[in-house]
C-alpha cells in the first residue's frame, strides 16, 4: 500500500496550483490588450518599419500635389472650381486610369458668378450679367462626366443637430459579403458629410475620408470600409482602387471574430477584424507628386498620366492635412492614401493573422511556464540565462515574420509574461532564500559566532579547505573542579548549570565581537580578528577576559550561596601568528586556528593552576612595559618543550571588581625586580610582602620558590 501524501507534497501541489492559476490570470489580463500595452505593442512596431521601411516602387499612383508653390502660382486657397474642371479634364486627356479628390466640396463654390450674383451687393445689369455665366460647380461637373472621378465625403461621429438633415450617405459600389456579415465590427459613424448633389451625381464614385489614428495620434492603419449610420461605405482608398480598375463590386469575407479581408478585382486585401489594412511606410520620394500647377499649365507629359491613380491633395502646412506617422515625422495625409494605394498594387500587405492572438497566448504561456520552472529550480544565473534566451528567441521570431513575411506578431505581450514568470517567483526565492539565509544564520549563530556565520554568509568560499596566516589574539578558559561537582549533584542539574554559565560567558566573547574557536565541555576557547581583521584585537581580548572574570566569579560566587561548590574559572591571554580557516576535511565546516600560540594560550590557562592566579596575560597581549600599571608581572614561564620564557602578566585583583590597590602592586613590583636581578634581598622583600599580603598566591608561589634556594624570575614547567 503506498503511503499517504505527506505535508510537504500538498504543499508543493497547491504552490503548482497557484502558479498555474497566476499565469493564467496573467495571460488573461494581457491578452485584454490595456491601451499601455497597445501603445508598447505599437511602439515596437513602429521601431520595425524604422529598421526596415518598405522599398519605394513606381506604383501606377501619383499625387497631384497642391503644394506651396501650387499656392504661390495660382492664389490662396480654396481654388474656384474651375481649376478642378482643368485638373480632371488633363486628367482624363493623359489616360489616367481614375482621379480621385482628398477634399471634400460641401459647399457651392463662392467664387462662382452663381454665387456672387446671390450674395453680392450689385445693380441689377450686374446681377443679370453674373446670372448669365457659367457656374463653376457645373463646369466641374461636366468635366467629371468624361472620366473616372471619386469624390471624397467626411464623416462624423455625432448625429446633426435638432431640425438640421442628415446628408445622404454616397454609395455607388456593391458590396458582396461572404461570412455572418462584416458590419458590426467596421468603425461605426452617425452622418456623412458629401459633396453638394450638383457635384456628387457626377462623380463615378464616392470614399470615405477617414484616418483613425491610434491613441497617440500615429496613423498606423486605413479603414477600406467604415459604417455610417446604417450603411456599409468605401473609404477613398478602396473606391478609388475599385473605380481604376473597373470592378463594381467589392467582396468581403468575414467570420464570427471580424473581416478577413477585402478583396478589389485581382487584389485581396488582408484586414484586421475591424476592416483595416495595416501601412508600411516607405520614405518620401519626389517621383510620387506631381505639382498641381504644372498639370495645370500642361507641363505634365501624358506618359507621366497614362494609367496612372491619381490623388490631389495637398502637402502645405497651411491647409493642415497632416498627420503622424510609423517613421517619427509628419506625413500628409493625402500621402497615406498614396501608399496605402502603393502597397495594394505592389501586393505588399502588412498583415495580423487572426490567429496571431491565439500564438502569441500559446507562446507566453509556454514561455512563461519555462521561466516559471527555471526560476523555482535553477541557480539564479542559471535561470536568468533561459528566461533572457527566450525573451531573446521570442524577439527574433518576431523580427524575423516581420522582416521576410510582412507578419505583426506581437513580441512584448509573451515577453512581459515570460519576463514577469521569471522575475515574480525569482523575487519570492530570493525572499525565501533570504529568510532562510536569515533563519539558519540565527539558527547557526547559537552555535558558532555570529561574526563568522555574517563572514561565511558574504564569503562561502571560505567552506573551502585551507587556510591562510593571521595574527590573533587567543583566550582559553577552564572551570575548576566540575568533574568532582557533575558526580556530587544530579547529571540534569549540572548540565542545567553548565549551559547558563556558558550562554554567559558566550554572550559576552560576541559582544566583544570574539568568535567561538571551540567548546570542549566546561572550557572555552575564543580567538580574535579572525575571520575578520581586527586592528584592536589585543585590546579586545583582554577586555573580553576581563569581563569574562567578572561574569564567572559571580556567577560562582551566586552558586557557593545556594550550596553548590561551583568552582573558579581561570583564564589565560596569548597572541600571535597562526593559521586560519577550515580544517573540517571534506565533510565538515570547521573553522578554526592552528598555531603554537593557540597552545601557548591553552598552557597560560592552565598554569594558573600551579602559580595560584586565576588569569595569565602574555607580554605577546601586552607588551614588555604595559601601559596600565594595574597589572603585576606573575614570571617569565618555560613551558616543556620549549626553550625560551614567556613573560606573563596577572591583572589586579584577578580581574575581580575589587578596589585596585596600587600601593600593593607597587610593593610587589619591588620585590619581583629584586627577584629578577637575582638579587639576595629579593627573599627578604617577599618575607616582607608576606606579612601584608600574607593570603596572596602569588606572593606564596614566589616566597616558597626562593626559599627552596631558586632565584630569578624564571619558571620552569616539567608537565603540559
Amino acid at each position: 500500500m503506498s503511503p499517504a501524501p505527506t505535508a510537504s507534497y500538498w504543499n508543493s501541489v497547491a504552490r503548482l496550483l497557484g502558479w498555474t492559476a497566476g499565469l493564467l490570470v496573467l495571460v488573461g489580463l494581457l491578452l485584454q490588450e490595456p491601451l499601455w500595452l497597445q501603445a508598447l505593442r505599437n511602439a515596437v512596431f513602429d521601431q520595425y518599419q524604422r529598421w526596415q521601411p518598405r522599398q519605394y516602387e513606381d506604383a501606377a499612383v501619383r499625387i497631384v500635389d497642391i503644394d506651396e508653390e501650387s499656392l504661390a502660382r495660382i492664389g490662396q486657397w480654396p481654388w474656384p472650381r474651375t481649376y478642378m474642371a482643368d485638373l480632371v479634364t488633363s486628367a482624363s486627356a493623359g489616360g489616367a486610369a481614375a482621379l480621385g479628390f482628398d477634399i471634400v466640396f460641401a459647399e457651392p463654390d463662392r467664387s462662382s458668378p452663381l454665387e456672387v450674383a446671390r450674395h453680392w451687393d450689385l445693380t441689377v445689369a450686374q446681377r443679370a450679367a453674373f446670372m448669365a455665366m457659367q457656374d463653376h460647380d457645373a463646369l466641374f461637373a461636366q468635366a467629371m462626366d468624361g472620366g473616372k472621378v471619386v469624390l471624397g465625403f467626411a464623416i462624423r461621429q455625432a448625429a446633426p443637430q435638432p431640425g438640421g438633415a442628415a446628408a445622404p450617405v454616397p454609395v455607388t459600389a456593391g458590396l458582396v459579403e461572404f461570412g455572418p456579415g462584416a458590419a458590426p465590427h467596421l468603425q461605426p459613424f452617425a452622418a456623412a458629410v458629401a459633396a453638394v448633389p450638383a457635384l456628387a451625381a457626377h462623380a463615378t464614385g464616392h470614399g470615405a475620408l477617414a484616418f483613425l489614428p491610434d491613441s497617440d495620434g500615429v496613423v498606423r492603419r486605413v479603414p477600406l470600409l467604415l459604417r455610417v449610420a446604417d450603411r456599409t461605405v468605401p473609404s477613398l482608398v478602396s473606391e478609388l482602387l475599385r473605380t481604376a480598375l473597373g470592378e463594381k463590386n467589392l467582396l468581403v469575407r468575414s467570420t464570427d471574430e471580424g473581416i478577413q479581408e477585402v478583396r478589389i478585382g485581382e487584389f485581396s486585401i488582408p484586414t484586421t477584424r475591424n476592416g483595416e489594412m495595416w501601412l508600411h511606410y516607405a520614405a518620401a520620394s519626389a517621383h510620387r507628386a506631381i505639382p498641381a500647377w504644372k498639370l495645370l499649365a500642361g507641363q505634365v507629359p501624358a506618359s507621366e498620366l497614362q494609367g496612372r491613380i491619381l490623388l490631389v491633395g495637398s502637402s502645405a502646412q497651411g491647409l493642415l492635412d497632416l498627420r503622424f506617422g510609423t517613421q517619427g515625422h509628419l506625413v500628409p495625409g493625402v500621402e497615406v492614401h498614396a501608399q496605402a494605394l502603393e502597397q495594394i498594387l505592389g501586393k505588399h500587405f502588412l498583415h495580423r493573422p487572426a490567429w496571431a492572438r491565439v500564438v502569441e497566448a500559446l507562446v507566453l504561456l509556454a514561455g512563461a511556464a519555462l521561466a516559471c520552472a527555471v526560476a523555482l529550480s535553477q541557480r539564479p544565473a542559471v535561470a536568468a540565462a533561459v528566461s533572457a534566451v527566450a525573451l531573446v528567441a521570442v524577439a527574433g521570431v518576431s523580427w524575423w515574420l516581420f522582416s521576410l513575411h510582412q507578419m505583426l506578431f506581437d513580441p512584448l505581450t509573451p515577453g512581459i509574461g515570460i519576463a514577469c514568470a521569471f522575475l515574480v517567483p525569482s523575487v519570492q526565492r530570493h525572499h525565501m532564500s533570504d529568510k532562510r539565509r536569515r533563519w539558519v544564520s540565527q539558527a547557526f549563530s547559537r552555535y558558532v559566532s555570529p561574526n563568522l556565520v555574517s563572514h561565511i554568509v558574504q564569503n562561502p568560499e571560505e567552506l573551502v579547505l585551507g587556510g591562510k596566516r593571521q595574527t590573533c589574539s587567543f583566550i582559553f578558559t577552564d572551570l575548576e573542579g566540575f568533574t568532582a561537582l557533575m558526580e556530587a549533584i544530579d547529571p540534569a542539574e549540572a548540565v542545567l548549570l553548565l549551559n547558563r554559565y556558558l550562554d554567559g560567558m558566550i554572550d559576552i566573547a560576541f559582544r566583544h565581537q570574539g568568535t567561538l574557536d571551540r567548546i570542549v565541555g566546561d572550557s572555552i576557547a575564543i580567538m580574535f580578528s579572525a575571520p575578520i581583521a581586527q586592528a584592536d584585537h589585543k585590546e579586545r581580548a583582554v577586555a573580553c577576559a576581563l569581563e569574562l572574570q567578572r561574569f564567572a566569579a559571580a556567577f560562582a560566587q551566586a552558586q557557593q550561596s545556594t550550596g553548590i561548590r561551583f568552582g573558579h574559572t581561570r583564564i589565560g591571554v596569548h597572541a600571535g601568528e597562526v593559521i586560519v580557516g577550515n580544517f573540517g576535511g571534506e565533510t565538515i565546516f570547521d573553522y578554526r586556528a592552528l598555531g603554537d600560540p593557540v597552545n601557548t594560550a591553552s598552557r597560560l590557562e592552565s598554569a594558573n593552576a600551579l602559580l595560584g592566579t586565576r588569569m595569565c596575560i602574555s607580554e605577546a597581549v601586552l607588551g614588555r612595559q604595559p601601559a596600565t600599571p594595574a597589572v603585576r608581572r606573575v614570571g617569565q614561564l618555560v613551558f616543556k618543550g620549549k626553550t625560551r620564557p614567556l613573560l606573563v602578566f596577572q591583572p589586579a585583583n584577578d580581574g575581580l571588581d575589587h578596589p585596585v590597590d596600587l600601593q600593593a602592586i607597587a610593593d610587589y613590583e619591588r620585590a619581583y625586580a629584586l627577584m629578577a636581578a637575582r638579587d639576595p634581598q629579593a627573599l627578604a622583600a617577599f618575607e616582607r610582602l608576606a606579612q601584608t599580603q600574607g593570603a596572596e598566591p602569588l606572593v606564596r608561589f614566589h616566597l616558597e620558590r626562593l626559599r627552596k634556594g631558586e632565584d630569578g624570575d624564571i619558571v620552569t614547567f616539567t608537565a603540559k
